[in-house]
């Protein structure tokens, strides 16, 4: 007969051994923190066939070359390289990242300020992460077809992982944040800070009891790889944004992000490019960005985090709501949206 002691010894060993091989067989349980429901917001991306695509549309710089407008003896002038520049197709992969967030908090910090002195300033910030799913858009190798109108219906399109970062192949992005909040009602924008002395009391709130899990201010995080994760890998960066000195009256704001993604527009206005000007000095060039939209109900006496809602507000009076759609300049509820604008900072949103 096995002693109680014994047995009791072997089925601890068996219990610890099956925990083991659990564990082994989800790897993401090591990798990520995982949270409870409804903490993380998730964007997912949202590309589109025509972002693959430019044109058709004259090629600016090529029109502009002196004398390069001939026609030739023994081959048709379409054929020229002035002809053929009238009408192209730029044609690109396009790489996306998703977006995830926590809500949106506050935090007093205590800032070195320049005078030695330190002065407690209320940061406002939010933690989120960005992930790498890979099966980025691609045109389809197929032989051209010549409707122009409807580039992306002739070729399709094939998913890829290898994308093209500062001029390297390879299956891991970057992200390259650019944040901005805009206090919609005052029409006041605020760029994201870099402030080392909010990365301590943060993290210590947001990842409690863990030391492992790195987070990244906005600018350190454009230096980590973001390879592509799986259903058993979650390869996923934590990342904060930082805002100062907000103005406290602020009740309705959004926030926009550019660098999830590469897709872009442009247009060259008629007439603006000239021959000796430097390649697209007059281009008109608009990043798709993210737009989040939030509210708070609070007063600037006594700003809390806790009044800060995620969305659209939503008011049973009709004069109410409009005057809410109008400051975000909506027709209907809108929490987050997709858009295309100017580098932020370099032009009011």
């Amino acid at each position: 007969m096995v002693p109680m002691k014994n047995l009791r010894f072997a089925l601890a060993c068996l219990a610890f051994l099956v925990l083991g091989i659990a564990l082994l067989q989800v790897p993401a349980l090591a990798q990520q923190r995982r949270l409870a429901p409804g903490v993380l917001t998730t964007i997912p991306p949202a590309p589109e066939d025509v972002e693959m695509f430019s044109g058709p549309r004259p090629l600016v710089e090529v029109l502009a070359i002196p004398d390069l407008d001939y026609k030739p003896n023994l081959s048709p002038k379409s054929n020229t390289a002035f002809e053929r520049a009238k009408v192209s197709i730029l044609r690109r992969t396009i790489w996306n990242l998703e977006f995830s967030f926590k809500p949106f908090r506050m935090v007093e910090v205590e800032m070195p300020q320049a005078n030695g002195k330190i002065q407690k300033k209320l940061i406002w910030y939010m933690v989120y992460k960005v992930k790498n799913n890979g099966g980025h858009w691609k045109p389809a190798k197929k032989p051209l077809e010549p409707k122009f109108n409807r580039p992306h219906e002739v070729e399709g399109k094939e998913t890829t992982n290898t994308i093209n970062v500062l001029g390297k192949e390879t299956d891991e992005l970057r992200f390259f944040p650019h944040f901005v909040l805009d206090a919609v009602e005052f029409n006041k924008q605020y760029l994201d800070r870099v402030i080392p002395a909010a990365m301590g009391p943060i993290r210590a709130r947001e990842f409690p009891g863990d030391n492992k899990t790195p987070l990244y201010d906005s600018q350190s995080i454009t230096e980590v790889a973001i390879p592509v994760s799986t259903p058993d890998s979650d390869k996923s960066v934590w990342g904060v944004v930082m805002w100062e000195d907000v103005d406290p009256r602020t009740d309705y704001f959004s926030i926009y992000i550019q660098g999830l993604t590469n897709a872009y527009q442009y247009e060259d206005p008629a007439g603006k490019f000239k021959a000796g000007d430097v390649p697209g000095s007059a281009r008109q060039t608009s990043l798709k960005t993210l737009r989040l939209n939030f509210w708070r109900p609070g007063d600037a006496i006594a700003e809390n985090e806790g009044e800060v809602r995620y969305g659209m507000r939503i008011d049973a009076d009709a004069a109410e709501q409009a005057k809410v759609f109008g400051l975000f300049k909506a027709n209907e509820r809108l929490d987050s949206e997709w858009i295309y604008r100017p580098l932020l900072g370099s032009k009011a949103p």
